[in-house]
């Protein structure tokens, strides 16, 4: 079966959109990097070699030193679909990233963003 283009995509290339977006409304690089760290918990010097070795999203996310076992926590619709309900798990991971950017360019407290049960 072949690969969804986005897991061989490399994440150098969608990561200054995550930041243009949480920019645009008045957010940070670094409010950025706090949830990429929450969420997979790559330290700021682990996220710069990532994104100096182009790595794509299927071993950024692979490689992850730990996946947040709390990003269970996450729902709502991103793209028209919820996010819950996804089935691929990489796909899945995928899309809690962009639902936590997409919920940081809304204004909401980062509290609210990086989940706690």
């Amino acid at each position: 079966m072949k690969k969804h283009r986005i897991y061989t995509m490399a994440f150098s290339s969608v990561y200054p959109h995550y930041v243009k977006k949480a920019e645009k409304k008045g957010r940070t690089k670094q409010d950025v990097d706090q949830i990429i760290a929450w969420l997979t918990g790559y330290n700021a010097k682990e996220l710069e070699a990532l994104l100096n070795n182009e790595t794509d999203f299927e071993s950024f996310f692979e490689e992850a030193p730990l996946l947040n076992p709390n990003r269970y926590l996450i729902k709502g619709v991103i793209c028209g679909i919820r996010v819950e309900e996804i089935e691929e798990p990489l796909m899945q991971e995928i899309r809690y990233l962009d639902k936590l950017v997409d919920e940081l360019a809304k204004g909401k407290k980062m509290e609210k963003i990086l989940r706690t049960p």
